[in-house]
């Protein structure tokens, strides 16, 4: 499911974070950061799942952090503020996808909040796995229309000439239509 971030100012306040999403959550592993900078580094090197920035951190509020891990990783943020600017902070962050909780904090909001950002990321990888088959598709599709081209062109087939070749092709040689599509390109022609 990928790692959880924590990031905190304070290593104290990591530790206390740490322990309750241990008591929460089968986490394959927690990290900790003290800074924003020395997270955005973890960010780059780990696949991190879920990111809990304990704001204001001393190089940054925070907030960045978790808006730039939202829209350069798969992890989904949750910032903790103080209970005065928790208004803001949410006017802020939100519309980016970041959830915001008050402190002092309250045990079950967190826990809830930790189970939504968990549904959320289980629900983004499986959408992530949907648009690279989709993607995957329209490669092949674009690839076999372009060796259909190059058969109407070089050869002076029909299109429905080039898709039936490209058919025999593949059954004939037991492969897949893209890696006949390939083949043609690949070649000058095969009239």
């Amino acid at each position: 499911m990928g790692q959880t971030l924590l990031v905190s100012g304070s290593e104290k306040a990591n530790q206390s974070l740490a322990q309750f999403v241990r008591s929460t959550d089968r986490a394959e592993r927690i990290l900790t950061a003290q800074s924003g900078g020395e997270a955005r580094r973890l960010l780059l090197e780990q696949e991190i799942g879920i990111l809990i920035v304990n704001a204001p951190l001393p190089d940054e509020f925070g907030h960045e952090l978790a808006i730039h891990a939202v829209h350069t990783t798969a992890a989904g943020a949750l910032l903790l503020v103080k209970e005065d600017t928790a208004e803001a902070a949410a006017e802020k962050v939100e519309p980016d996808g970041v959830l915001v909780l008050p402190k002092p904090l309250n045990r079950s909001m967190l826990f809830q909040s930790l189970r939504l950002l968990r549904a959320a990321r289980n629900r983004m990888a499986s959408l992530q796995i949907e648009n690279r088959k989709l993607h995957r598709k329209i490669e092949e599709i674009r690839t076999v229309d372009r060796a259909k081209c190059v058969l109407i062109e070089c050869c002076g087939m029909t299109e429905p000439d080039a898709h039936a070749y490209i058919e025999k092709t593949a059954m004939d040689q037991r492969i897949t239509k893209l890696q006949a599509a390939n083949q043609i390109l690949g070649a000058n022609a095969p009239c």
